[in-house]
């Protein structure tokens, strides 16, 4: 008897929480085969069970050794689902976001969790990587014309470089074309409102919806 689509989504969420990245392709492989959305098999299967590996992190239950272990079986359902995207139907073009970890930085766990539910929600990503220089941000966000930065950091230590950029921006007088997206461990809404950042969000899933609001697609 086929599964229905709560016990598959449920599945593929427990598979990246528990790490198990041959399972979780067996999942991918039945809940694609049942027809059921391949979105929410990402966003709701997938994504979710990254979102809850990343409160057991938090909480100091899983360390990044687990995290990294809960992305490549993230990474190895998203291999099967996503290639069976339904191609979006509107000719408009996509929003352009920048992503990357500041310089100084090489914690991207988080960053790469934003980049593909991003990516899946309708923006063209450009990933950056982790420890980016800080004049990157803003030449391939001129170079490629985006709508958001968003960048990123586990540290306090390298939290001054989001201001960097932001000064940046103002300095060669093209701040109001770019909305600055900020996030990470250290971050709070008011170092956000201290550096003159347009928005903070504290996880992933947030992160997607305030990127689609700034963005104009929410």
């Amino acid at each position: 008897m086929a599964k229905s689509k709560e016990e598959l989504l449920e599945q593929l969420s427990d598979c990246v929480l528990e790490m198990e990245e041959e399972d979780v392709v067996d999942v991918a492989t039945e809940y694609l085969e049942a027809g059921y959305p391949v979105l929410d098999g990402i966003m709701e299967g997938l994504v979710d069970g990254m979102n809850r590996a990343s409160v057991l992190y938090d909480e100091e239950e899983y360390f990044v050794t687990d995290l990294l272990l809960c992305s490549d079986a993230m990474y190895a359902g998203l291999d099967i689902l996503k290639p069976h995207l339904p191609a979006d139907d509107s000719a408009q073009e996509k929003p352009k976001a920048i992503i990357g970890v500041v310089e100084g930085d090489t914690h991207d766990i988080g960053k790469n969790l934003v980049k593909i539910m991003m990516d899946t929600a309708g923006f063209e990503m450009y990933d950056l990587g982790r420890d980016v220089p800080l004049d990157a941000f803003v030449d391939k966000a001129v170079e490629v014309g985006a709508t958001l930065i968003c960048m990123s950091t586990l540290m306090t230590t390298t939290m001054g470089g989001m201001k960097t950029v932001i000064d940046m921006l103002k300095e060669r007088g093209i701040r109001d074309r770019f909305k600055v997206m900020i996030g990470g461990s250290p971050i709070s809404q008011k170092y956000c409102d201290e550096i003159g950042a347009d928005c903070y969000t504290g996880n992933a899933v947030d992160a997607v919806k305030a990127a689609k609001k700034l963005a104009g697609i929410a």
